[in-house]
C-alpha cells in the first residue's frame, strides 16, 4: 500500500503543475473571482486519490488525461454551486421570500448522480479527519470551508478579529492536511 501511495504522490506531483494552470487559464478567461483554481485542484487530488482504483492505465498520458477530467469535471462543479450562489443573493435583495417555490426553483442545482457520490465520499473523508481537530480549528472549517461563509462572518461567529479566523483557518487547514495523510498536501 506504502508504494501505491508513493507512486500515486509521484504521478501527481508530475501531472498535477500542468493541469492547475490549465484550470488555472480557464478560469480566467470566463470565471474569474467565481472559482479559486487550488479549490477546484484540491477536490481533484482527494477524488484521485479516493478513486484511484477506477484509473485504467493505458498509454504514458493516461494518468494525466484522467486526472485531467476529473479537474475539468470539477471545475464545471465548481462553477454550477457558485453561479446559484450569486443568484440566491441577488434574489434575496431583490426581496422574494427565500422560502418561497420560485425561490427554490430558481436556485436549485442539478448534479449527476456519480457526483454526488464522489462528493459524499470525499465529505465523510474530511469530516472524519475533522473530528481529531481542536474545536475552534473544526469550528472555522465548518463555518468557512463547509458551510461557505465568508471571513467577517466567521469572524462575528466566532467573537473574533477578521485576521485572527484567517490564520486560524490556515493552521486548521495545515493540520488537517497532516491528519489525512501523505497525499493531502496537494490539498
Amino acid at each position: 500500500m506504502a508504494g501505491d501511495r508513493a507512486a500515486l504522490e509521484r504521478l501527481l506531483q508530475h501531472a498535477g503543475p500542468a493541469i492547475h494552470r490549465g484550470i488555472s487559464r480557464k478560469i480566467a478567461q470566463r470565471h474569474a473571482g467565481l472559482v479559486d483554481a487550488d479549490d477546484v485542484m484540491q477536490v481533484t487530488y482527494l477524488e484521485a486519490f479516493l478513486h484511484i482504483d477506477t484509473f485504467i492505465p493505458g498509454s504514458s498520458g493516461s494518468f494525466s488525461a484522467w486526472l485531467r477530467r476529473i479537474a475539468e469535471n470539477n471545475l464545471v462543479d465548481a462553477i454550477r454551486r457558485e453561479k446559484p450562489r450569486k443568484r440566491v443573493a441577488q434574489l434575496a435583495d431583490s426581496g422574494l421570500d427565500p422560502e418561497s417555490t420560485l425561490f427554490r426553483d430558481v436556485t436549485s442545482q442539478t448534479a449527476t448522480a456519480s457526483r454526488n457520490v464522489t462528493r459524499d465520499e470525499a465529505r465523510r473523508a474530511v469530516r472524519a479527519a475533522m473530528k481529531t481537530l481542536p474545536p475552534d480549528y473544526a469550528r472555522v472549517l465548518q463555518l468557512f470551508d463547509l458551510d461557505g461563509k465568508s471571513g467577517a462572518e466567521v469572524a462575528r461567529q466566532m467573537s473574533r478579529r477578521h485576521g485572527a479566523v484567517r490564520m486560524l483557518l490556515a493552521r486548521a487547514r495545515e493540520l488537517l492536511r497532516e491528519r489525512l495523510g501523505t497525499f493531502s498536501r496537494y490539498l
